[in-house]
């Protein structure tokens, strides 16, 4: 008996789950705003944020170069920092008002003053030095701009020093020994280009990901209450005794409609524009389903709270730049202060994206990022009992409300 009533109970938790998956996928599909959400927007911003990231690194910056010295050394280090890749030297001027006056007219990013006595300072033997003015108003300009000069400048150095020890008697190769005798070399690991768009946008994908699943969410949630008639309460009565299986089956609904989403940002746009992809996919599905089971029961969850469709897209919208802040993309997980670092946890992003990034860039396997998919496994089990419980108040409290209108009528 008990068996039976068991298998029952299991065959009724099956029909409610699949009556809530096609019943959420009939409420997304007659709500545009979800469907411009959830099937335009998740493709359209990955593939806007690629193309704007497309050229990957800030190259052939144009720059002023003010010669006040005119000698064969100044010229050859002006061919050095046009030789360099990221600097051109598209103008030069007679003086540095002509050079500022060129620079606020947008003709160029930066100045380099040669001064005057900068050949003859050399040939006695004296310290001598270029100016370089950059634009630090924008971070990679001033970045670029400042490690072409250092290095023309540098390789310009050593080659007078190097003459130098020629000019004492010393070989060519003794020469470049004394000048460098522990020469560093650099291996730039994960990212050899230093690509701006290889390291933002993998993480950007997960975050577009999670944003627009609970605005979609959100927006589905707000449109219920607005009609009055919020579908959880559809399957009948019944549903509190089986609100793991209704629960279940809209975040299935929303799983589903996100496979292709994630076939089309993180397989075909990643290879399209060539992020980082050294790890194993299935390793990454591994990673995902936690991932984006734990957004979705944390949007069915925040979704109770918003009565219109408006208000889950002002406040989800308004958090989008503070999830991306918090996830450690644009600042250093280390210096965001202890009390933000752990309330950025509540969002599953936080952990997803150094595991995400391990995996695809560093080509780590799913051993290597166990803690954040214990944490995710962890977060999705909470988001879904506590989703559970805030649809099982809901529909009491809606049973209660039109049990109490029902009263009202037959005393009327």
């Amino acid at each position: 008996m008990r068996i039976l009533k068991i298998k029952n109970s299991f065959i009724a938790g099956l029909d409610l789950t699949w009556f809530s998956l096609t019943d959420e996928f009939k409420t997304i599909f007659r709500d545009r705003g979800a469907i411009l959400i959830l099937f335009f927007a998740v493709f359209a911003y990955p593939l806007v944020y690629s193309i704007a990231y497309k050229n990957n690194v800030v190259r052939d910056i144009p720059i002023t170069l003010v010669d006040l010295d005119n000698s064969a050394a100044s010229r050859q280090l002006k061919r050095m920092i046009d030789a360099t890749k990221e600097l051109s030297v598209a103008s030069e001027a007679g003086g540095l008002n002509e050079a500022r006056q060129q620079f606020w007219d947008g003709d160029s990013k930066g100045i380099i003053v040669i001064p005057a006595g900068f050949e003859k300072n050399l040939l006695r033997g004296m310290q001598s030095s270029i100016s370089v003015y950059c634009d630090a108003s924008y971070f990679l300009i001033y970045k670029e701009t400042l490690s072409g000069t250092i290095q023309s400048a540098g390789t310009f150095s050593a080659g007078v020093e190097i003459k130098r020890m020629e000019a004492k008697g010393s070989s060519e190769a003794q020469a470049v020994r004394q000048r460098d005798p522990m020469p560093a070399k650099f291996y730039t690991l994960y990212n050899p280009a230093g690509s701006y768009g290889s390291y933002v946008m993998p993480g950007m994908i997960l975050i577009i990901l999670q944003q627009t699943l609970l605005i979609g969410i959100g927006m589905i949630g707000g449109a219920g209450k607005e009609r009055r008639n919020n579908q959880e309460i559809l399957p009948g009565l019944r549903v509190r005794q089986g609100m793991f299986s209704v629960v279940f089956g809209k975040g299935l609904a929303y799983f589903l409609i996100y496979v292709p989403n994630i076939a089309f940002t993180l397989i075909y746009l990643s290879r399209w524009f060539g992020f980082p992809d050294k790890g194993s996919f299935p390793d990454v599905c591994i990673l995902l389903v936690p991932y984006l089971f734990s957004v979705i029961f944390l949007g069915l969850t925040i979704s109770m709270l918003f009565r219109r469709r408006e208000h889950s897209i002002m406040a989800l919208v308004f958090f989008s730049p503070i999830v991306l802040f918090l996830s450690g993309l644009s600042w250093p997980e280390t210096s965001i202060p202890p009390l933000l670092n752990q309330l950025a946890h509540l969002f599953p992003s936080t952990s997803m994206i150094p595991a995400y990034l391990r995996i695809r860039t560093m080509g780590v396997s799913i051993i290597d990022v166990r803690p954040e998919l214990l944490f995710l496994m962890c977060q999705m089990i909470i988001y879904f009992l506590i989703a559970s419980m805030a649809y099982k108040i809901s529909v009491i409290r809606q049973h209660r409300k039109l049990t109490e209108q029902q009263e009202e009528v037959i005393v009327g």
